[in-house]
């Protein structure tokens, strides 16, 4: 299915008001619609799987900013390493590593969001908020140069709960800022946070979040 215009504008005045910006998650999606949605002057785009990404990337503009938004495994880094602006889902001291070592061969500093579980469903990936307190300093000890910490992201509960979503939100907003004052308090920088993507957007936007990634509404029902 081709792009929705009118459904993009709106999209982006609803998110004029908070200053946050979209990530449109273009995953599945033939190389034709993410050119549309180019011409429209979208720029910001979020991809779940290595292997599509590292094919689309060369046959679409240079100056696209590319987010990564799936699971990533460390033995997958160095496809990316090249090109990626941002990295929504680090979770593990591992992954970090790899990633300054690749941004490093690059001579590249790649932005990284930690990604905290906030939903009820046990499949979704992402650290507690013991397991993030716990990276923080380690991250800190380490010393990236290659690396840089711009904040969090998290997936709320796919429910029909908006008090639950709300309440999830919340509290990731509520982590963000504790993270800021004890970790990041002198870099300006830290001041991303990644939730929201098509049915809970509005809901994000309310709890603080500063990048939304919407798909379905944009390119249309997968399938």
């Amino acid at each position: 299915m081709s792009i929705q215009l009118p459904a993009y504008q709106q999209i982006q005045a609803a998110l004029l008001p908070y200053g946050a910006r979209l990530v449109a998650v273009s995953k599945l999606k033939p190389v034709a619609d993410i050119k549309a949605l180019y011409a429209a002057g979208q720029r910001a785009f979020g991809e779940n799987y290595v292997q599509e990404l590292v094919e689309k990337q060369p046959q679409l503009p240079a100056d696209i900013e590319w987010h990564f938004i799936g699971h990533l495994q460390t033995n997958k880094v160095k496809y990316l390493a090249s090109f990626v602006s941002v990295i929504h889902t680090v979770d593990s001291l591992k992954l970090l590593q790899e990633i300054e070592k690749q941004a490093a061969k690059q001579q590249r500093v790649i932005d990284c969001l930690l990604q905290v579980h906030i939903a009820q469903e046990t499949t979704k990936f992402g650290l507690n908020e013991s397991e993030l307190l716990q990276l923080l300093p380690a991250v800190q000890a380490a010393g990236f140069a290659h690396v840089r910490i711009t904040g969090l992201m998290g997936m709320a509960t796919n429910t029909e709960d908006e008090s639950l979503v709300q309440a999830e939100f919340q509290q990731l907003k509520a982590l963000q800022e504790k993270v800021k004052a004890q970790f990041f308090a002198d870099q300006v920088y830290f001041k991303e946070l990644s939730m929201g993507m098509s049915g809970d957007y509005q809901l994000a936007l309310q709890a603080g979040s500063t990048l939304v990634r919407i798909g379905s509404l944009l390119f249309g029902a997968r399938g």
